[in-house]
C-alpha cells in the first residue's frame, strides 16, 4: 500500500522484517517443541539466531525460494544447532502460521478502531437526538426524522461491523504444522498442538498441507462490508454538504484548500476519498474468493494475490476508520440549514398524516389519496402551504389542522429508539 494511505501501526504489521520476524517466531516455537534431538544449549542459540531482509534477498537469489532462504539464512546464524531449524517442516508450514500472526496482530487496530467509530456515531447520534431534518427517499423529501436517528442507524452499522472484523479475525487465527499434504509424515499432531499453543495460535482441523483459504476470503469479505459502511457513511455527508442542502460539513482545517483554482470551495475531499477506497475493499474481497479453489492438496496461486490483497485491505480499512472517525467527530452540523430544508415543499411533507385522518373519518383510501395528492403537489409546485389549502379544501373540513401538522407526531418514539443505543453506549446519565 502507497505511504499515503499507511497508518504507522499497520503498516509496521507488513514489512517485509515483520514478515520474517513472525517467519521466525514459528520456527523457533518448532524448535522448542521437539521432545527429542535438540539440546537447551542447541535452543539457546536457536532462539539467538538472527537474520537481516539483506541477506535473505541475496540468498534467494540463488534458491529462488524465500523461505528456503529465510532458512538458510537463520540456521547459519545459529551455527551447528540449526540443523533443528525447519526440522519436519514444508514452507507452509511457516507461511500460513507466520500469516496467522500477522493476521492477529493487524486485528487488534482494526477491531479497535471499529468500535471507537460505533461509539463516535452514537455519542454524536445522541447528541442529535432532536434535531429536526428532512428524510429523503429516493433523493427526494419524504418526511421529518431527526439527524440523531439517521446517526444511529450508521452507528449500529458500525457496531455490527465491528462484531463481523472481529468474527472474522478470530476464525484466521488458526496455524498448521501438518507437513507435506498434511498427513503429518515427519511430525504428529500432538507436535503441532505443542508448537501452535507457543503460538497462542488454534490448529486447522484439516490444512491439506495449507489452510484453507476460506477463512481469508471470510476476513477480506467482512473488511468489505466494513468498508462499505464506511462508504454509507460518506455518500450521506457528501450529499448533505452539496450547496444545495447544506445541512452537514466534514472537517474543514485551518490553511486547507478546496480548489486550486478556486478558493471558495470546500469540497467533501475525505468522504469522496472513503467512498474511492471502498472500492477497492470489494476487489480484494473478490481476490480473495478467487483464492479458495486451489489445486487438490496445495498449489501457489493464492500467493501472488495474498501478498498484495491481505496487506493492502488491512491497512486501508484501519485507514479509512480514521478518516471515518475524524469526520465524525469534525462534522459541522447547521440545524438552521436543516429546519429551512424541511420547509421546501411547504408542508407537503405532512401528506401521509393528512391522508390517514381523512381515512380513520371514513373516507375511502383511493379517494382520500387522490385529494391529498393533488393538495400536497400543489403546495409544492405553487409554492402555497398545505395547511392553508387544505383549509379551503371541503373534504378536509373539521380535521384539527394543529395536530396534524406537528412535529411531534414523527419524533415522539425517536426516544425510544435512541435508547437503544445503550448496547453501543454506556446509558446517557439521568
Amino acid at each position: 500500500m502507497i505511504a499515503r494511505y499507511t497508518r504507522p501501526e499497520l503498516g509496521a504489521v507488513w514489512t517485509d522484517e515483520a514478515r520474517m520476524t513472525a517467519w521466525r517466531d514459528v520456527e523457533v516455537a518448532a524448535a522448542e517443541a521437539l521432545e527429542d534431538g535438540p539440546t537447551a544449549q542447541d535452543l539457546e542459540a536457536i532462539r539467538a539466531a538472527t537474520f537481516t531482509v539483506e541477506a535473505v534477498a541475496e540468498r534467494e537469489a540463488v534458491t529462488d525460494h524465500d523461505v528456503a532462504a529465510f532458512v538458510d539464512v537463520l540456521s547459519a546464524s545459529a551455527g551447528p544447532a540449526g540443523r533443528w531449524i525447519h526440522y519436519g517442516l514444508t514452507s507452509s508450514d511457516v507461511l500460513d502460521t507466520a500469516l496467522a500472526l500477522q493476521l492477529r496482530r493487524a486485528g487488534g487496530p482494526i477491531v479497535a478502531g471499529a468500535r471507537e467509530l460505533a461509539t463516535a456515531l452514537a455519542e454524536r447520534a445522541r447528541e442529535f437526538g432532536d434535531t429536526l431534518c428532512v428524510g429523503r427517499t429516493h433523493g427526494v423529501h419524504a418526511e421529518p426524522t431527526t439527524f440523531g436517528l439517521k446517526l444511529a442507524g450508521y452507528a449500529f452499522e458500525a457496531h455490527r461491523n465491528a462484531e463481523r472484523l472481529e468474527h472474522a479475525f478470530d476464525q484466521a487465527a488458526v496455524g498448521a504444522i501438518s507437513g507435506a499434504v498434511g498427513t503429518y509424515s515427519a511430525h504428529d499432531p500432538a507436535y503441532e498442538a505443542r508448537v501452535l499453543e507457543r503460538l497462542d495460535l488454534r490448529a486447522e482441523d484439516v490444512s491439506t498441507q495449507v489452510v484453507p483459504r476460506d477463512r481469508h476470503a471470510e476476513l477480506l469479505q467482512a473488511i468489505a462490508l466494513a468498508g462499505a459502511g464506511l462508504e454509507r457513511f460518506a455518500t450521506e455527508v457528501r450529499h448533505l454538504q452539496r450547496t444545495e442542502v447544506r445541512e452537514v460539513e466534514e472537517p474543514f482545517r485551518a490553511g486547507q484548500k478546496g480548489s486550486s483554482a478556486m478558493p471558495h470551495k470546500r469540497n467533501p475531499i475525505t468522504t469522496e476519498r472513503i467512498t474511492g477506497l471502498a472500492r477497492v475493499l470489494r476487489g480484494y474481497a473478490q481476490a480473495g474468493t478467487e483464492n479458495v479453489a486451489l489445486w487438490h492438496e496445495r498449489d501457489i496461486s493464492h500467493s501472488g494475490a495474498e501478498r498484495v490483497i491481505l496487506p493492502d485491505a488491512t491497512i486501508l480499512i484501519h485507514y479509512m476508520q480514521h478518516l471515518a472517525l475524524r469526520v465524525v467527530r469534525g462534522m459541522t452540523v447547521h440545524p438552521e440549514r436543516m429546519a429551512r430544508n424541511l420547509d421546501l415543499t411547504c408542508g407537503a411533507l405532512f401528506s401521509q398524516t393528512v391522508l390517514l385522518a381523512l381515512v380513520e373519518r371514513g373516507m375511502a383510501r383511493d379517494d382520500a389519496y387522490r385529494i391529498v395528492q393533488f393538495a400536497a403537489q400543489r403546495a409544492w409546485d405553487t409554492q402555497t402551504p398545505l395547511r392553508e389549502l387544505l383549509a379551503g379544501e371541503p373534504a378536509a373540513a373539521g380535521l384539527d389542522l394543529d395536530a396534524l401538522f406537528d412535529y411531534g407526531r414523527f419524533t415522539r418514539h425517536i426516544p425510544e429508539l435512541l435508547a437503544r443505543l445503550d448496547a453501543i453506549l454506556a446509558p446517557a446519565p439521568a
